[in-house]
């Protein structure tokens, strides 16, 4: 599959703005079909002459299940090459968590053509905020919270989620518009200390048995699997990863506490 028949095929919503741009100047290093091309069939996006950001975020639609998964798609590699650049070094293990998850949810055949692009973005400077806004105005809540738990996965790929990839995502996350207790709460389930479990569930160490099984219900239902269904059953099964280690966390606090 060539490439650009790849990228067009993962275009979606993300034609212009911030990351139809950088695809726009991916183009003229990593297709032979040239930047021209790519620029119109993105709507002449292109790193330099700019989005039309006005038509950008203006424009209204419903996207079919395809689009949005798609859309996710190009959100993880753009953003997802924020996170693994953050600790000064790129790792095989975090490229790893990247390809698999275009191998499930693309075939084998994408892969390919997905790490040249994550290679591509990985040699570029991400403006998170400019991407993420574009993210937040495109893709619904429950959506980017799983695209989060994704990136918060990979800094943990390599066993070492150092406080610079900490960093970058609770950047994301703000660029993203996640609440800052739902991104303590992604990291948490990573990023491990004492207080862990309670972040995880969004509460402090000191409340009490009643709020705890308040919030662990209040989680369970903002973060149900079905909520992502239409990202495709790869998609689902991560959020039901991330529902299982809320359940988990419940129950590491109930065990300490003793509640039944």
């Amino acid at each position: 599959m060539g490439s650009l028949k790849w990228i067009v095929g993962f275009l979606g919503w993300v034609s212009g703005g911030p990351i139809g741009a950088l695809l726009g100047f991916l183009a003229g290093t990593v297709m032979d079909t040239g930047l021209e091309t790519l620029r119109q069939l993105t709507g002449g996006a292109s790193r330099q002459n700019g989005p039309d950001w006005q038509q950008t975020y203006t424009r209204t639609r419903n996207y079919t299940a395809t689009e949005q998964r798609n859309s996710f798609l190009m959100s993880l590699l753009v953003l997802s090459s924020a996170v693994i650049k953050a600790d000064g070094s790129v790792r095989q293990s975090e490229l790893d968590v990247v390809r698999e998850f275009v191998r499930r949810n693309f075939g084998d055949n994408a892969v390919s053509e997905a790490m040249r692009i994550l290679d591509g973005l990985n040699r570029q400077d991400v403006n998170i905020y400019e991407v993420g806004a574009q993210i937040a105005t495109y893709m619904n809540y429950s959506q980017r919270l799983q695209l989060f738990h994704y990136l918060a996965q990979i800094a943990q790929a390599d066993g070492n989620f150092s406080k610079s990839e900490k960093e970058v995502l609770e950047a994301i996350a703000a660029a993203i518009r996640l609440n800052s207790a739902d991104a303590s709460s992604v990291i948490a389930m990573f990023y491990k200390d004492a207080d862990s479990a309670y972040a995880v569930l969004e509460i402090s160490p000191s409340a009490t048995d009643d709020e705890v099984k308040s919030a662990y219900r209040r989680m369970a239902m903002k973060n149900h699997p079905d909520k992502v269904a239409s990202l495709g059953p790869d998609v689902q099964k991560a959020a039901e990863e991330k529902f299982r280690q809320i359940q988990e966390a419940y129950e590491t606090i109930k065990k300490q506490r003793g509640l039944n």
